[in-house]
């Protein structure tokens, strides 16, 4: 069951992707594409959709992987990036980051906004995470408690910076912090590829230490796991790839809720399966998101953003998740 689950992940990636590039606004074959270079469908494939479906699968996935490591660090099925603070904190860096012009063609300006979404994240996240050491109770419910409070902070500093600037510009910022998946950058996208990655990694070499933990701190100390360090690396981990998505698409939620709730009804509660399955059905649902936001430019003649899409669709089916949840 579980090969069959990771395979089906696998599967599922790559079928969403071949639909991300085979349907828009505008028909194409897939055929003429890859056999005449100089064609119009080329370009429309290679050139417009494929680079915006893979950031949507790097997205996707990202964060996907990120809310299953931090459900199973925090013992916590409501762990999220969205709700730590983690996203917040990524979107005020990287706002900042963007008003004062760190955008650029270069290589370097194309990675200096994801490392500033760096610096919000880590900065949230250490925020988060001194206020849950430092405050009695449970640790878990700490962390939420803090990452609400975070977020609401960040949200506060960004609607301050909105009356600071243009009208356009603002209107601008209000869509990014909307969460949107555009046509990226070359440059952009590999070094977002570069910081998922490594991010990515450490998470997978911290797989089997999160499943030590959840039989509590003290049981995994005694076990030989230093639940510190594994906690600080997968703080830093998911600080690394929420930052450097959120720089690009803007906040999306609700993907790295729900995914890991999905997938965890079927492989359990097992991070060495579920961080891996994360990754490959994350990318999907957010390619396939994307697909029904530019599916709906057809009757709205106009594309809502992808975080708006997630959200009506994650919100409903989250709700269902924790009605029969409880029955069960």
């Amino acid at each position: 069951m579980t090969r069959i689950v990771l395979v089906s992940s696998l599967v599922a990636l790559v079928v969403a992707i071949v639909l991300g590039v085979s349907f828009g606004t505008d028909p194409v074959s897939l055929v003429r594409a890859i056999s005449d270079p100089s064609s119009r469908d080329y370009d429309i494939v290679f050139t417009v959709r494929m680079p915006r479906v893979l950031l949507g699968a790097l997205a996707g996935a990202g964060l996907s992987i990120v809310g299953a490591s931090l459900q199973a660090l925090l013992r916590n099925p409501l762990a999220e990036p969205f709700v730590l603070g983690v996203s917040g904190g990524s979107a005020v860096g990287a706002t900042l980051a963007i008003l004062v012009g760190l955008t650029g063609a270069t290589w370097l300006g194309a990675s200096l906004v994801p490392l500033a979404a760096l610096a919000g994240g880590v900065g949230a996240t250490a925020l988060v995470h001194a206020f849950a050491s430092s405050t009695p109770g449970s640790r878990a419910t700490s962390f939420l408690l803090a990452g609400v409070v975070v977020n609401a902070i960040a949200s506060a500093a960004i609607t301050f910076v909105k009356t600071l600037v243009t009208q356009s510009k603002a209107q601008e910022l209000l869509f990014w912090l909307m969460g949107f998946l555009d046509i990226p950058e070359p440059r952009a996208l590999v070094a977002l590829a570069l910081y998922v990655s490594i991010g990515v990694a450490i998470l997978l070499y911290d797989a089997a230490r999160l499943n030590v933990l959840a039989l509590g701190d003290d049981a995994a100390e005694h076990l030989g796991v230093r639940v510190r360090s594994v906690e600080l690396r997968t703080l830093f981990a998911s600080s690394l790839v929420v930052g450097a998505i959120v720089s690009v698409t803007g906040l999306i939620g609700f993907v790295g809720l729900i995914v890991p709730h999905v997938l965890r009804r079927v492989l359990g509660s097992d991070a060495r399966v579920l961080l891996p399955a994360s990754l490959g059905l994350g990318g999907a649902t957010l390619v396939v998101c994307d697909l029904v936001s530019r599916g709906a430019f057809r009757w709205l003649h106009t594309e809502p953003p992808v975080g708006a899409v997630t959200a009506l669709v994650g919100g409903p089916l989250f709700l269902v998740l924790l009605r029969s949840a409880r029955r069960g």
